[in-house]
């Protein structure tokens, strides 16, 4: 395959000393905002709209950016098929990796079993306002709904909203009815891509207070719930986070090595930045656009990114699903409610909705969660508060590996679809080839230039 649009020639640069790197600056903003929240836990408390203000500003560029991107992909591929078979076999990919991650849950809950001893008596625990507002969300939650809510009630209903397969939805349409028209729509076109290079100037603007964000966020979350939270339920966080990374690098590493050829640590090394990122805010969704920028710069095909990201932010959430079998599980035999293999493996697949149903809604951990123990019947609901006190320090880890699990997909998908240039992602997970550490303005590459997101790459570095 030869060397995609993306690698445009731009100026040659570098990319500074360790100390002014933005992950480094992350970093250093958890270990502050964790310490603050530990010794002064009402001040911490009070950082909260550092960390929401942050966050929000991130969801704002999300629709904007997934909604431009895709009609800029759309609008570059020769055959508009292409798009839908890209979108089914990524659909198909999701399916296999979301039954996969569930089994992986259960088989860890099953081995170690931390929830026998427990005997917690449903009847006699006490949910808070909170968790039963999860729980009546949670019963009223219905699989199918992520389909019937994929068209929105007015066009800018979707951004305002911000639901992100609304904004797909859209995007496609217009896309296709862009390319459709021909040479009416190309000036469209050209104006889009355009527009997207405003759109990621304003993301680096916005990344620019990424530490600030991240370390408000973690201040309220220690100076909230306190590290002695961590002491209570530590042997199921442990399990948690173990069969997490077991699964990262066993299975999407195995994946990535085997068919796409490339090494995961490499990747890990290459995405750090956005690691801290979601490791200070708790949420995946402030990393998706620079996701989406560095896979692109790999020589990921634009149009594979623009649908494969966005997408798998609802339904390939890995860890999610890991999450979702082992709480349920914990929860069964914390409430001494025994489950036959037969009985699990119908739990599996009701995960395998319910996981959908929730999809970006608020909460949507716990409510898939409550929608399958509510499905089910068995396992009483109530029993979520068993785990409601930790979960908070186990959403860094649901968001860690939904985002590796999306990075891996896209790569795969894109291989499979033969939109891969190989050499040129492993010159860049080998440092070969470097992006620059946020998105830079369009001054850099001459307008027209076809790719979206050319303004973010960088000159090869010797050696």
């Amino acid at each position: 395959m030869s060397q995609p649009e993306n690698a445009a020639h731009v100026p040659r640069r570098t990319s500074g000393p360790w100390y002014r790197q933005l992950y480094v600056h992350v970093l250093i903003a958890i270990v502050i905002g964790i310490v603050l929240g530990w010794r002064w836990p009402d001040l911490g408390q009070a950082m909260e709209p550092i960390g929401t203000t942050f966050i929000t500003a991130m969801k704002m560029l999300i629709g904007p950016i997934v909604f431009l991107t895709i009609i800029g992909g759309i609008g570059g591929v020769a055959d508009l098929k292409k798009v839908g078979v890209t979108g089914l076999k990524a659909l198909g990919y999701f399916q296999v990796g979301t039954i996969i991650a569930l089994l992986t849950g259960l088989v860890a809950i099953n081995i170690f079993r931390l929830g026998e001893g427990v005997h917690a008596d449903p009847a006699k625990i006490t949910t808070t306002e909170t968790a039963q507002q999860y729980i009546r969300t949670g019963e009223s939650q219905h699989w199918w709904e992520f389909l019937t809510g994929l068209v929105p009630d007015s066009f800018f209903g979707a951004f305002v909203e911000g639901d992100i397969l609304q904004v797909i939805f859209l995007a496609v349409l217009f896309g296709i009815a862009l390319k459709s028209v021909g040479p009416v729509g190309e000036p469209i076109i050209d104006g889009v891509r355009r527009l997207t290079e405003v759109v990621f100037k304003v993301l680096g603007l916005v990344m620019k207070a990424a530490p600030l964000g991240a370390f408000g966020a973690m201040a309220y979350a220690i100076g909230k719930f306190g590290l002695s939270t961590l002491t209570s339920l530590g042997s199921l966080i442990a399990l948690f986070y173990a069969t997490s990374i077991l699964f990262v690098v066993i299975v999407l590493g195995g994946v990535l090595a085997a068919y796409v050829r490339l090494n995961i640590f490499q990747l890990f090394r290459y995405l750090k930045e956005e690691f801290f990122l979601i490791l200070g805010t708790s949420t995946a969704e402030p990393a998706l656009p620079g996701l989406m920028r560095k896979l692109t710069f790999m020589g990921a095909d634009r149009t594979t990114v623009g649908l494969v990201v966005p997408t798998g932010y609802s339904f390939n959430l890995d860890g999610a699903a890991i999450y979702l079998s082992l709480a349920t599980l914990y929860i069964a035999q914390a409430t001494d409610t025994p489950l036959t293999v037969g009985q699990q493996l119908g739990l599996l697949a009701v995960m395998l909705l319910t996981s959908k149903g929730a999809a970006g809604v608020a909460g949507g951990g716990f409510i898939a969660l409550t929608a399958t123990l509510s499905t089910v019947g068995t396992v009483p609901a109530a029993g979520i508060m068993l785990i409601f006190g930790i979960d908070k320090f186990m959403s860094e880890c649901r968001a860690l590996v939904n985002f590796y699990g999306n990075a891996v997909a896209t790569l795969f998908v894109a291989k499979w679809s033969n939109a891969l240039d190989l050499d040129r992602a492993r010159k860049v997970l080998s440092g070969q080839l470097t992006p620059a550490a946020e998105p830079e303005g369009p001054e850099e590459v001459p307008a027209g230039t076809p790719d979206p997101v050319r303004h973010a790459e960088m000159e090869k570095v010797d050696g």
